[in-house]
């Protein structure tokens, strides 16, 4: 099975974005090969199951069918029902995901499809770069150009996922971060506030169920990994000793490629359970403190950049 991909930050905030791409029929505002379209039968963009019809400027037709449109999550799921390629089960996503420390956006778009004996790889590198990379080429674009006013909304219409969610762009290749961050028992070498910090018991630190052990300022932790994905990049891990006034504490990044530019996207999210009053030091002070810090920490030590938290 043939994956297309495409990447970009965007810059506007989350909000604004959607409300540029999230109507089903609206391409031709921004997609440079579509020449025009309509929703067939006279339904809502925004109707799931509805069917996109439209033209592109040398005359090729095509139809889609939206097949999901989540506005919690920014995202919309759309498959061919008329291709513009020879490929069969073509199924796209394009979601975004907010840039929590520049109030920007980092978009992404992938499909799925089968590609006939002979062609494989050919149109998974048209679609992504002269589908999806072309149109959110032609997106930023327009937003430079136009500057959309913010959109008055809550960034999360369905409640922040996590206790924590924060987000900010790593200005060096995704293999490149992943491959110090992967290692469960580096952070120590790279994080100011963070001393001591081994594996016990010896284990490789990218043993699942092995445990680090570190100092963060003055207070002594235990942290146990809970899993690690070499496919999506991301690991997460649970407290098991700490003098904090929290219990449950699960945490962990994840990595995404920004395809534009060769720089990486990168979340982290915190949960945990802690008395109202305790959260109201507890999440800004790990949001900036740990999360935002081990990310500019990582980039100005291995990569050379000067940033902020």
């Amino acid at each position: 099975m043939a994956r297309a991909y495409a990447s970009i930050i965007l810059k506007a905030p989350v909000q604004t974005v959607w409300n540029l791409v999230r109507d089903f029929n609206a391409l031709p505002n921004w997609a440079p090969a579509i020449a025009k379209s309509k929703i067939e039968n006279g339904l809502d963009a925004d109707v799931v199951g509805c069917v996109r019809s439209f033209y592109t400027h040398d005359g090729g037709h095509i139809r889609e069918r939206l097949l999901a449109l989540d506005d919690a999550n920014y995202t919309f799921i759309y498959n061919f029902e008329k291709p513009a390629f020879p490929v069969k089960n073509y199924v796209a996503t394009l979601r975004l995901y907010p840039v929590t420390q520049t109030n920007e956006t980092f978009a992404e778009w992938t499909a799925t499809f089968d590609e006939a004996p002979g062609d494989e790889g050919k149109y998974e590198r048209i679609v992504s770069r002269d589908v999806f990379a072309s149109n959110w080429k032609s997106l930023a674009s327009i937003i430079k150009a136009k500057k959309p006013a913010p959109i008055e909304a809550p960034r999360w219409k369905g409640g922040s996922p996590n206790k924590v969610w924060t987000s900010r762009v790593i200005k060096a290749p995704v293999d490149g971060v992943w491959n110090i961050m992967r290692d469960f028992a580096g952070m120590g070498a790279w994080h100011s506030d963070i001393t001591k910090m081994h594996m016990l018991k010896k284990h490789r630190s990218d043993k699942v169920s092995g445990v680090r052990d570190f100092y963060f300022g003055a207070g002594h932790l235990n942290e146990e990994l809970l899993h690690m994905n070499d496919i999506d990049r991301s690991f997460s891990y649970r407290i098991t000793k700490s003098e904090l006034p929290w219990i449950n504490y699960v945490s962990g990044p994840r990595l995404w490629p920004v395809t534009s530019n060769n720089t990486t996207f990168a979340v982290w999210t915190g949960d945990w359970e802690a008395s109202p009053q305790d959260d109201l030091t507890l999440m800004p002070n790990t949001e900036m403190n740990v999360y935002q810090r081990a990310f500019a920490e990582l980039e100005r030590n291995f990569f050379g950049k000067r940033t902020k938290p």
